[in-house]
C-alpha cells in the first residue's frame, strides 16, 4: 500500500467501506460505476492498492475507505509480458503460473502464486499454438517458457468456490 494510505487508515481508523462503485472487468480495467477509468494514475493507485481479507473479498484501500471491487470473472486478469515467457497482471505484478484451466466458454484460467485470472482476450490467440489438448478440448498442457502447465476443465460458476474469493462482496 502507499505510505499516504497507511497514514489515513492510522488517522481514520473507522470509515465506513464502499460497495457496488468499482469492478474490474475481464480485460483488466477498473470501472467506476460502470465508466471504464482512463485516468492512467489513478489506475496505478488502484492497481497499487488493491488487496484481500480473509473472506476472500477484493478492496481498493482508498485513504481510510475500503472500496470493494465487484469481479466481473476473477479477481485477477493477466495478459503475456512484453518479456515472454512470462505473464503479467492487470495490476503490473508478474504472475508465475502453475496450472491452466479452461471454462465452458473456452476462456483460460491461470492459476498463479497471486491466485486465479482470467488470461485477457487479446493474448489467447498468441499462447493457441502452446496448448496440447485432447479431443475434448480441455485436458491437456500448455508448453510455455520451457515447462509443461496442466491444463484441465472447470465450470465457470465453480470458479471463485474454488479460489476461495467473493467476486460481489456485499456488507
Amino acid at each position: 500500500m502507499d505510505a499516504a494510505v497507511i497514514r489515513s487508515l492510522a488517522r481514520w481508523p473507522d470509515v465506513p467501506a464502499c460497495h457496488g462503485w468499482l469492478s474490474l472487468d475481464r480485460q483488466g480495467r477498473w470501472r467506476l460505476q460502470g465508466e471504464i477509468v482512463t485516468h492512467a494514475g489513478f489506475a496505478e493507485f488502484i492497481g497499487r492498492n488493491y488487496l484481500n481479507d480473509a473472506a476472500g473479498r477484493w478492496f481498493f484501500q482508498n485513504g481510510p475507505q475500503r472500496v470493494f471491487v465487484d469481479l466481473d470473472y476473477t479477481p485477477w486478469v493477466f495478459r503475456l509480458s512484453p518479456a515472454l515467457p512470462s505473464f503479467v497482471s492487470h495490476t503490473g505484478l508478474p504472475a508465475t503460473e502453475m496450472a491452466v484451466w479452461i471454462d465452458e466458454a473456452g476462456l483460460a484460467l491461470l492459476e498463479t502464486d497471486l491466485g486465479i485470472g482470467v488470461l485477457a482476450s487479446q493474448d489467447l490467440s498468441r499462447l493457441a499454438e502452446a496448448f496440447t489438448l485432447d479431443e475434448t478440448l480441455q485436458r491437456g498442457s500448455l508448453s510455455f517458457g520451457g515447462r509443461e502447465l496442466p491444463v484441465a476443465p472447470i465450470a465457470s460458476g465453480e470458479v471463485a468456490g474454488r479460489f476461495g474469493f467473493d467476486p460481489q462482496p456485499r456488507p
